[in-house]
């Protein structure tokens, strides 16, 4: 095979097809195990979790290169199958007046590129609400928590006991792990006094102006109100339940799209043997019903603890 055929050949393709599938379903897990911390860890805890996952996700720099491999996987994986799908068209002309396909091929096998670009949409519109507000538009705001608490202002002149007012603490979650305050408010007068102030995702000191740390945004509190929350004064999505649906409704896509294509990457790589494709098959079938339906009970789970 000549070098150009390595790339443009349709056995070579079907290679790539299988090859680009196998990674992205190993992101797949990876992915799944990140969103997971949305329904198992609850309150600033879970938030917390999420966010400084998040963070470590996009700054990472063998994430990062990771991340873009997994966009040219996405595009190739997306391109070459609708090239082979038409390719394969192309080369049955004929509509046979029997025609009996499920005898030769699985009710998935048959739909692969239209489950495909099902799931390309999805990915699109995911990233498009998620990815580019964190990455892009950068308009996901900081991690703030809010604590009030009782400080001392001074002594009573005739008992001696302490005089307290209350007054809310604001602080920022910072990328070494602490939280720094930014903000003070007196809770009786309103008054407030902001101690940072923040470009971007820095922190400066008001009065010195130097930095004082970097802050981590907020994207847990994004997708909470994505699917339903008004978690930190945020505005709940209007149509969180159509979200939720057509979610659910995109990883039962995915089911079936994995259904045939764990098995079938193996199967272009040459890697079938009686000895194990009973086991290939098994774990491929397993996978396409576990993954998809963790990912799918997600929104449902965030959506019904509203």
């Amino acid at each position: 095979m000549s070098k150009s055929g390595i790339f443009t050949s349709s056995l070579a393709k079907k290679y790539w097809m299988a090859l680009t599938g196998l990674f992205l379903i190993t992101f797949l897990v990876g992915h799944l195990l990140g969103n997971m911390q949305l329904i198992t860890k609850t309150g600033e805890e879970g938030r917390r979790a999420f966010n400084e996952y998040a963070y470590f996700m996009g700054h990472n720099i063998f994430i990062k290169i990771l991340a873009y491999v997994t966009y040219f996987s996405i595009l190739a994986h997306a391109c070459i199958g609708l090239y082979l799908a038409v390719q394969n068209k192309k080369a049955r002309p004929k509509n046979y007046a029997y025609n009996r396909p499920g005898t030769n091929s699985s009710t998935p096998s048959r739909y692969m590129a239209i489950l495909g670009t099902i799931i390309l949409v999805f990915i699109v519109t995911h990233m498009a609400n998620f990815w580019w507000k964190q990455k892009v538009a950068e308009t996901v705001p900081l991690h703030y928590v809010e604590n009030t608490t009782d400080m001392q202002i001074g002594q009573d002149p005739m008992t001696g006991a302490p005089v307290t007012r209350k007054i809310t603490i604001k602080s920022a979650l910072t990328t070494n792990g602490n939280y720094l305050e930014v903000a003070a408010k007196d809770v009786e007068s309103g008054n407030s006094q902001e101690l940072v102030k923040t470009q971007d995702t820095e922190l400066i000191d008001m009065n010195t102006n130097l930095h004082k740390a970097e802050g981590v945004r907020d994207l847990h509190t994004v997708v909470m109100n994505f699917f339903g929350h008004t978690e930190q004064g945020g505005k709940a999505n209007d149509l969180a339940l159509v979200a939720v649906i057509l979610y659910v409704i995109s990883m039962f896509v995915l089911m079936f799209h994995l259904w045939h294509g764990f098995g079938s990457a193996f199967q272009s790589l040459g890697l079938n043997h009686r000895k194990y494709n009973g086991l290939i098959r098994f774990v491929g079938q397993a996978f396409a019903i576990v993954v998809p339906f963790l990912f799918a009970i997600i929104p449902v789970v965030i959506y019904l603890r509203r």
